[in-house]
């Protein structure tokens, strides 16, 4: 293999034009090594002098060597474009895999010859990249290791609003009642009723609307400022007394003041068996930027079951946080 000024021989693997970028051969056996077209995305370790036929000697130009280099655009593109490698050896400013260099000439047209300065010290290796750190939001020095200190609190996109059945209050026509029932909280003397599930046994509370009852209740909430636009759905668990009603809720939502009513009703469950259930509230339902939640929670006809509600809570999924 002849050096010159950074011009390296190689044999051709395959039909080569001229200023194509190639990649060395995997497990090439000749004298000198074989190189061949690098594709789209892939880097490439020089660019060809001149065209060769394949098993004919090439030059190349090394990405190591000084000076400007020349290569066969793919598309048109500006003086200080960041350019890519693009298909059948070319280059491009489309991006795809690490950068390779940086156009010093303009690009007028596909297939025309144009100089750039080669990024030619680069590092695909996570472990072995440094990050800047303008922050000093972390001790580690690689982005691997920023990575899995990030991962370690970034493992779900999924966010969680709980709601307590002792907030909820019962409502006529979205206001609660007056000083003398108790402003429409819930009690065990209440229609619907917040009881435990057994008083001796088990201390979990419910509320139980009573067969036919379909009192509605009211929850709000303030939403996080990491909500991101995206479907907020609402979980209910539930179950009926019996199998002859299918129980569930209609779901009335507002999302600020003044906002318009949008209407969604959960699955149901027709079991006495406790089941979790949703009502899915779309995101084009939900204003950007919403930062309260208002929420009418009315039962499905249920003539024969008693119903029960034993938890509620909203999910929703979270933005990247900037700020």
């Amino acid at each position: 293999m002849a050096y010159n000024d950074g011009i390296a021989t190689f044999t051709a693997n395959g039909a080569l034009t001229n200023k194509m970028r190639v990649k060395l051969t995997a497990s090439s056996s000749t004298t000198p090594p074989q190189v061949e077209v690098a594709g789209v995305g892939e880097q490439h370790i020089g660019i060809t002098e001149y065209a060769a036929a394949t098993g004919t000697l090439v030059a190349v130009k090394l990405r190591s060597a000084p000076g400007i280099h020349e290569g066969v655009a793919a598309d048109t593109f500006a003086v200080g474009a960041v350019l890519y490698g693009a298909a059948t050896g070319q280059i491009s400013d489309t991006s795809s895999g690490s950068s390779i260099g940086m156009a010093v000439e303009a690009c007028t047209g596909a297939g025309d010859i144009v100089k750039f300065v080669d990024f030619s010290v680069l590092s695909t290796t996570a472990g072995t990249v440094s990050i800047a750190d303008a922050g000093t939001f972390t001790a580690t020095a690689t982005v691997e290791a920023a990575l899995q200190e990030l991962y370690q609190n970034a493992v779900t996109v999924q966010g969680f609003i709980p709601l307590s059945l002792n907030g909820l209050r019962e409502v006529g026509t979205g206001a609660v009642g007056n000083i003398a029932a108790n402003g429409g909280l819930l009690a065990s003397d209440t229609t619907p009723v917040l009881a435990p599930i057994n008083g001796a046994t088990d201390s979990c509370q419910n509320v139980v609307w009573a067969a036919a009852n379909v009192d509605p209740v009211m929850f709000q909430t303030a939403l996080p400022p990491d909500l991101a636009a995206a479907d907020i759905v609402l979980h209910v668990r539930i179950k009926s007394a019996g199998t002859t009603n299918a129980v569930g809720f209609g779901v009335d939502s507002w999302f600020d003041e003044g906002d318009t009513k949008v209407v969604d009703t959960t699955t149901t469950n027709q079991t006495a068996t406790w089941a979790e259930k949703i009502a899915t509230i779309a995101a084009a339902d939900i204003p950007a930027g919403a930062q309260t939640m208002t929420v009418v929670l009315t039962p499905v006809t249920h003539g024969t079951d008693i119903m029960y509600l034993s938890a509620l809570w909203l999910e929703y999924k979270t933005s990247i946080v900037t700020s």
